[in-house]
C-alpha cells in the first residue's frame, strides 16, 4: 500500500473511531449496550472498519484515474464525504469470520460506492437530464443480479468518459455475489429492493411538488403489501441500502432457509430501513431547510407526530428482530444505528436532544 493510501486508511479509521466516541452522551449510551454489545462494537472497530477502509482505498485509487474531471470530482467526493456509509454498511461482517468476512467487505464496498456515486451524479453534477436517472441506476440492478446484461449507463447522460469506473464497480459486486454460498436464494429479493431504490431516486429528483405527488402515488400502488405507512415513510424505507446488506449477510451463511430470508426482510424492509433513512433526515432538518431540500421528517404535521411515528417504527423493528434466528446480532445493528444518529452532534446543535432521547427509549 502506498504512503498516500496508508494515510487515507488511517484517516478513515480515525474518523470512524472518533465519531463513535465523540460525545459523553454517546459514551454513556455505548456502555448501556452491555458486555456483549461492547464486544461487538470493539470487534467492528478493530477488525471490520480497517478492512472496509482498505477496500475503499483501492476504489479511491481507481476513481483518481477517471478521465472526465466532472465525473472524477463526484466519484472522489462520494468517497471522501461518505466513507462512513461503506464502513457502517459493513457492520454485519462483525458476525462473520475469515474469508466470509473479507468477502462481505469486498461486496459491500463497491456496492455502497455505487449508491453514493450515483447519488452524487444525480444531486451535484450539473446538466444531468432527468431521464438519465433511471438509466444510471441500471448499474445498481446489474450489480445485484448477475443474470442481467450490463449496458451503457451514461447513454442518456452525462455524456462523459469514466474510464470504465462504474462498470468495474458493478463487476466487482457481481464477482463477489457469485461466490456466496446462497446467492441464488436471495437474488430476486436483492433485485426487488434495489429496484425500489432506483425508483425512489427517479421520483425524488423531480421538481418540487411533482416529487411529492409521484412518491404519494407510488406508495398507493404498494400500500397493500406494506400497509400502515405514510408515503414518505415508505419512500424513506426505499432509500436505505441496509436490507440489501442484510441479504448479502444471509447469503454468506453456509445454510439458509427461505423462511429465514422472509423473516429477516420483514424486519429490515420497510421497518429498519425506514428508521435508517428517517433518522438521517432527522439530524439534517436544519441543513435541508437552509437548502430548501426535501426532508421526509419535515413531512410530518409537527415534531410531536414525528417523534411518535419514529418511536413506533423503532419499537416495531425491535419487536420483529426479536423473532429472528440471529436476533442479538440484528438488534446490535439497530442499536448501533440509533446510537449513531440520535447522539450525533447535529442533534444537540438543533436542540433535538429530548426528541432523540424519546426515540432511543423505544429500543426498550
Amino acid at each position: 500500500m502506498s504512503a498516500e493510501s496508508s494515510h487515507s486508511l488511517r484517516h478513515d479509521v480515525d474518523s470512524v473511531v472518533g465519531t463513535v466516541l465523540r460525545t459523553p452522551t454517546r459514551l454513556r449510551r455505548l456502555m448501556a449496550l452491555g458486555p456483549r454489545g461492547l464486544a461487538y462494537m470493539a470487534r467492528f472497530l478493530v477488525l471490520i472498519v480497517p478492512r472496509a477502509s482498505r477496500a475503499l482505498a483501492h476504489v479511491r485509487t481507481r476513481a483518481r484515474t477517471i478521465p472526465d474531471p466532472g465525473l472524477r470530482e463526484q466519484a472522489l467526493a462520494s468517497i471522501a464525504q461518505k466513507a462512513y456509509h461503506v464502513q457502517g454498511g459493513c457492520i454485519l461482517a462483525t458476525f462473520l469470520s475469515g474469508r466470509a468476512a473479507q468477502r462481505y467487505v469486498e461486496i459491500v464496498t463497491p456496492l455502497e460506492t455505487i449508491y453514493d456515486y450515483l447519488d452524487n451524479l444525480c444531486d451535484r453534477l450539473a446538466g444531468v437530464p432527468y431521464q438519465a436517472y433511471p438509466t444510471l441506476h441500471e448499474a445498481l440492478l446489474d450489480a445485484l443480479d448477475d443474470r442481467r446484461m450490463p449496458g451503457d449507463y451514461y447513454r442518456d447522460g452525462p455524456r462523459a468518459d469514466d474510464g470504465g469506473y462504474l462498470r468495474r464497480l458493478v463487476e466487482s459486486v457481481r464477482i463477489g455475489l457469485r461466490e456466496l454460498p446462497n446467492y441464488e436464494l436471495v437474488r430476486d429479493r436483492l433485485l426487488e429492493i434495489g429496484g425500489y431504490y432506483a425508483e425512489l431516486q427517479t421520483f425524488k429528483h423531480a421538481a418540487a411538488g411533482e416529487r411529492e405527488a409521484f412518491c404519494d402515488a407510488w406508495y398507493e400502488r404498494q400500500s397493500a403489501r406494506f400497509p400502515g405507512l405514510y408515503w414518505w415513510e415508505f419512500a424513506a424505507a426505499c432509500g436505505s441500502s441496509m436490507p440489501v446488506f442484510a441479504l448479502v449477510y444471509l447469503a454468506s451463511q453456509p445454510e439458509l432457509q427461505t423462511a429465514t430470508v422472509d423473516q429477516t426482510m420483514a424486519a429490515y424492509f420497510p421497518n429498519l430501513s425506514a428508521v435508517h433513512i428517517l433518522l438521517d433526515y432527522f439530524i439534517d432538518q436544519a441543513e435541508d431547510r437552509e437548502h430548501r431540500e426535501l426532508n421526509f421528517v419535515a413531512c410530518y404535521a409537527n415534531s410531536t407526530q414525528a417523534v411518535d411515528r419514529l418511536s413506533r417504527l423503532v419499537g416495531m423493528t425491535a419487536q420483529r428482530i426479536r423473532a429472528l434466528p440471529d436476533a442479538e446480532r440484528h438488534r446490535f445493528v439497530l442499536q448501533a444505528m440509533c446510537l449513531f444518529y440520535l447522539t450525533h452532534p447535529k442533534v444537540f446543535e438543533q436542540g433535538l436532544d429530548a426528541q432523540g432521547a424519546a426515540i432511543l427509549a423505544a429500543l426498550g
